[in-house]
């Protein structure tokens, strides 16, 4: 079994495919690597593409104390990821909670990325509803530790914005239900009361979104409600970020529109890789609408 270290001691299960520049896939809170498959078969054909799963969800270590998870550890794991399989810098991937992690390893170690793309980033960014975010988040943890995830999994899988998904492809929503409920109970309580309850909120990191100039590609879905804002603030805040809206689709836009969502991030990386992303034009910032006076 493929397995890398972190400098905390926690094992972590990756696959690999593909040969050239690194791209790493980050994945969500309802996720794993496999949630990735559709973006793996693609960019393996021209990348060296890793998906891994994070801590707390198998057959990665789930470690028992609820410190041993933090916005911190999950930033420094991606760098453990590249680290341990000799990547200088890489393309890096994340959705959800992978895609917060992605963006704090952009924002402390920029000199590693070579792009990043944050889909359906934000749950519970919005200041004035990080308390009532923490607190269902702790309730829903209470409830997975004491019924257990095989028997929360529907439950959790038929949000607001996951509808979306069943409706349009139930072979696959079907598939993705499976694999929640597969997920640690542990794991993913540990996850949401040290991850999701205390990570910061992008509206906190205003200065260092502003200074933050890795190419950065926000995507989202035009009825993932709760990422709609963050996201315009993203792309609004930092220099580099463009801003892709996916229409009709919730929050699992990687599986719910894999063709889009690969020809969206295909176009990205490969303006990356020939350096055409360039920094915002400050004369696209202004208060007028018709001149620059």
């Amino acid at each position: 079994m493929a397995t890398i270290t972190t400098d905390d001691g926690i094992e972590l299960y990756y696959e690999e495919a593909g040969e050239g520049t690194p791209m790493v896939f980050v994945h969500e809170f309802a996720g794993d690597y496999r949630s990735f498959e559709p973006q793996m078969r693609h960019f393996a054909r021209r990348y060296r593409c890793v998906a891994y799963n994070a801590r707390g969800y198998p057959p990665s270590d789930v470690p028992e104390a609820v410190a041993a998870y933090s916005q911190d550890r999950a930033r420094d794991d991606i760098l453990a990821v590249l680290d341990g399989l000799a990547m200088e810098r890489a393309h890096v991937v994340g959705i959800s909670m992978g895609s917060l992690a992605t963006l704090h390893f952009g924002l402390h170690y920029a000199d590693r990325a070579l792009s990043l793309t944050l889909g359906g980033c934000g749950y519970g960014a919005l200041l004035d509803q990080q308390d009532r975010f923490r607190s269902e988040s702790g309730s829903f943890a209470d409830r997975i530790e004491a019924e257990g995830m095989a028997r929360v999994a529907a439950e959790y899988g038929s949000g607001p914005a996951r509808v979306q998904f069943e409706n349009k492809d139930r072979r696959g929503y079907a598939e993705f239900l499976a694999m929640l409920a597969e997920h640690s109970s542990l794991g993913s309580a540990n996850t949401l009361r040290g991850v999701q309850m205390q990570r910061p909120s992008v509206y906190e990191l205003a200065q260092s979104l502003a200074e933050l100039q890795v190419p950065t590609l926000v995507m989202a879905g035009d009825e993932d409600e709760p990422c709609l804002d963050a996201s315009l603030y993203l792309k609004r805040t930092i220099p580099s970020a463009g801003f892709a809206l996916l229409p009709k689709t919730g929050h699992a836009l990687n599986l719910e529109e894999p063709d889009l969502f690969n020809r969206l991030l295909d176009d990205f990386v490969h303006q990356v890789d020939a350096g055409r992303w360039t920094l915002r034009d400050p004369r696209s910032v202004t208060d007028s609408m018709l001149s620059q006076r």
